[in-house]
């Protein structure tokens, strides 16, 4: 049975990180907001990801966003009252070849003038550093304000802040259908809730691709899963979260170590995953190829043992750039999904971004490169049911 509509000046399709985030900002804005999430707060990739809070490494014209979601990470406390475990631990990329620190030196390089200070450590000196290194690592760049947090506290620590800031944050509420009738966005759910707004918010992941290809804008979205896996615990030692920067796909591992002394480790080649059974499941093959390359950057990590492995739905896009901005056919109409894996730290910042872009036309921080634009066109429409 259809309910009465609920009236907002936003309506958010996803709590991820981002559309938590978004609910919380635009409520300091003064905005009034309706959130639909057809799980959990936080359930898909906000909750399932490594937890990286890092900047380097990223495309260039990405960091001024990655700037500001670090400066929000900093302040979680004052600003949602959890800290989301983020610890400013440092961030290490390592690799393997003197031909490749020679190209992350570049980086470095580059990325000054974009505002990241990156320190250069040839072999000797990332080993006297971090002890921990085997001897194939040649090196490193060294980021020292970056870190991690958890990414099962992050989403729904944005989702309670904001539902206590007012902003209605409705749960197991599944999308089935979005239109544009006049001024507002009319979105109807599974259970027949319909939330009514002259702004939507389509921040729904791996499945943004099918909402947005609703109002004419597709975006080819291809699935995949992490594989993550977490060791049982030992003394704690190793501060910074370490990666490997390698082109070859599956050298690039990563991994932190928590307070409590487990070791979190990811990277390597993706799992398959499915969005109509909303989830990935993990490639035991995957697991072992990690393992291996573990003990290439840090042979200690061999000797441990694995008490649970998982992943979860991600949306990549061929360009590795994620969709965020205005529609471009649809007034009103806004979109934040296709992060391709490397969104947990943008998150809070993607929030803030759109919020003050939906709260007053504009943003401060450039977000053009992003823009759904980019992809073709396709006959314009005023929406579509999703089921």
């Amino acid at each position: 049975m259809t309910k009465p509509p609920i009236a907002a000046d936003v309506v958010i399709v996803g709590g991820g990180l981002m559309g938590a985030s978004a609910a919380f900002f635009l409520r300091r804005r003064g905005k009034s907001v309706v959130l639909l999430e057809r799980g959990l707060v936080g359930q898909q990739a906000s909750g399932v990801n490594f937890g990286n809070v890092r900047r380097q490494g990223r495309y260039l014209p990405q960091l001024p966003l990655a700037h500001r979601s670090r400066d929000i990470w900093g302040r979680l406390p004052q600003l949602i009252g959890e800290d989301a475990e983020f610890i400013p631990t440092g961030h290490v990329r390592v690799v393997y070849t003197e031909a490749h620190l020679a190209a992350v030196a570049k980086y470095a390089a580059d990325a000054k003038g974009w505002g990241l200070d990156l320190e250069i450590l040839g072999g000797d000196a990332v080993r006297k550093r971090f002890p921990f290194f085997g001897p194939e690592v040649v090196g490193g760049s060294y980021a020292p304000v970056d870190g991690h947090a958890n990414p099962r506290l992050a989403a729904p620590a944005f989702g309670r802040a904001a539902k206590r800031s007012g902003a209605q944050v409705i749960e197991n509420c599944e999308v089935i259908d979005i239109q544009k009738e006049g001024t507002d966005f009319r979105v109807t759910a599974k259970d027949g809730t319909v939330a009514k707004a002259p702004a939507a918010l389509l921040c729904s992941g791996a499945w943004g691709g099918a909402m947005s290809a609703a109002f004419g804008e597709p975006v080819p979205i291809q699935p995949n899963g992490p594989t993550m896996a977490v060791t049982e615990p030992v003394p704690y030692g190793i501060i910074p979260v370490v990666g490997v920067s390698s082109p070859i796909a599956h050298e690039v591992v990563y991994f932190r170590q928590i307070k409590r002394g487990n070791i979190v480790f990811g990277g390597g080649r993706r799992n398959p995953a499915y969005l109509d059974e909303r989830r990935a499941q993990v490639t035991p093959q995957f697991t072992l190829a990690q393992l291996h390359e573990l003990r290439r950057v840090a042979p200690a990590l061999s000797k441990l043992h694995v008490l649970r492995t998982w992943s979860g739905v991600e949306g990549y896009v061929a360009d590795d750039i994620p969709i965020m901005g205005p529609s471009a056919k649809v007034s009103g109409l806004y979109y934040a999904f296709g992060f391709c894996g490397h969104g947990f730290q943008l998150g809070p910042g993607v929030g803030d971004v759109m919020a003050e872009l939906i709260a007053t036309g504009s943003t401060t921080t450039p977000i053009d490169p992003f823009h759904i634009r980019r992809f073709a066109a396709a006959p314009a429409r005023t929406g579509a049911a999703l089921a």
